[in-house]
């Protein structure tokens, strides 16, 4: 199992479309150290204010938590909360990499690490057994879980379609696999989600003592001045940093490594410089929605408003966000090629058309596709429905 995850769980792939050869990151070398702290005082502060022009002084207010001392020892539950693109996923595989080096939980001899936007599509599965021979049925073999100190890292919590009725614990539930997450919390677990998610759930895990809630504040001001100068060509670094001091909304959401890459290359690929990109988180969300199709579908540095003088930009918009909002409103975010087909004709003469915003993910198990990142999925979800 060590093994598997060495040599599958080094490399990570960054959102750096066009998603056709996903760009390898070697995650070990390129791993910053996120500010993570206690989530009791901060849980609050981000659910009811999203737009969090103070977000970056209220996060250097927080005391941050060594990562040795969250995870060199073994806790029966960790609940990890954050935003959307925050470093979450990033951090449970640095987690799951430290483990198969030794580095940390030395007492666990499994770790089995499992994805809700995967559990999805088994909600037939109803217990841990069933669910490790699907994913790990190379390595699980059979063998009685029940004998061996196990560890169980579920990561996004907040995709995970029966989330409802997984926290009411409805006995007549019609979901078998809502009973194999309950079972799970048997052993030691490790949940990550969005906060909304998080918050819920804690009311479901109370009975554990040996409990820690954290919540990932995203980059320090230290961790943005790494990645700027470890990312940003040498000319262009003095226009990021500026650009991003000029605007509060900028500032903030800097500390969030999604946002953080994606204002870097606006900024790099910009010509002229636009005062106006990140002074709201609409127009934050529309420069890299813009940024998106500029390079990595059209190749072209136009305007939107002439973009969509072409009807066929204008239809090409269309589907991709009709496609987002269709599974938004059904909480799915992952789909297959027979999903996606019924919302674009002749799809396997435009299935690269689709890549930049979709990606296509092939497994041992399936092959399916996602939104290169579920803000993307969101925002385009709501393009749809402002203009339909």
């Amino acid at each position: 199992m060590k093994n598997y995850y060495r040599e599958n769980y080094g490399k990570i792939n960054e959102v750096q479309p066009p998603l056709k050869v996903p760009a390898n990151v070697d995650l070990m070398d390129n791993f910053v150290d996120l500010c993570i702290v206690d989530a009791v005082n901060a849980q609050m502060d981000i659910v009811f204010n999203f737009e969090r022009k103070n977000f970056l002084v209220k996060q250097m207010n927080y005391k941050p938590i060594p990562y040795n001392e969250i995870f060199m020892k073994v806790k029966s539950v960790i609940l990890i909360s954050g935003i959307a693109g925050i470093g979450k996923t990033w951090l449970l595989r640095k987690c799951l990499l430290d483990w198969a080096n030794d580095l940390i939980w030395k007492n666990v001899e499994l770790v089995f690490y499992l994805e809700c936007r995967r559990l999805n599509q088994y909600p037939n599965i109803s217990n841990i057994n069933e669910l490790l021979n699907v994913f790990y049925k190379d390595i699980v073999n059979d063998f009685k879980i029940s004998n061996h100190p196990a560890l169980f890292i579920i990561d996004g919590l907040d995709e995970f379609k029966f989330l409802n009725e997984l926290i009411n614990r409805s006995s007549s539930c019609k979901y078998p696999i809502v009973n194999a997450l309950l079972e799970i919390q048997n052993d030691k677990y490790v949940v990550a989600g969005r906060v909304y998610a998080i918050d819920q759930y804690q009311s479901i895990s109370t009975e554990h003592r040996n409990k820690l809630t954290i919540q990932i504040m995203g980059f320090n001001e230290k961790g943005i001045h790494s990645y700027i100068e470890n990312n940003v060509r040498e000319e262009k670094k003095d226009v990021v940093k500026e650009t991003l001091n000029s605007s509060p909304i900028a500032k903030a959401m800097a500390s969030v490594p999604f946002y953080l890459c994606s204002m870097c290359k606006i900024i790099i690929n910009s010509k002229e410089r636009n005062e106006n990109s990140f002074l709201t988180m609409t127009n934050l969300y529309a420069s890299i929605f813009l940024y998106f199709f500029q390079n990595h579908i059209i190749k072209t540095n136009k305007m939107m408003s002439k973009i969509i003088e072409d009807d066929s930009n204008k239809k090409y918009i269309l589907n991709i966000c009709k496609i987002a909002y269709e599974l938004f409103v059904e909480n799915r975010v992952i789909f297959s090629e027979e999903e996606i087909e019924t919302f674009i004709i002749d799809f396997d003469n435009n299935e690269s058309n689709l890549f930049g915003f979709i990606e296509k993910i092939e497994t041992n198990l399936e092959c399916y596709y996602h939104f290169a990142h579920l803000t993307i999925m969101e925002f385009s979800a709501s393009i749809y429905a402002y203009n339909c």
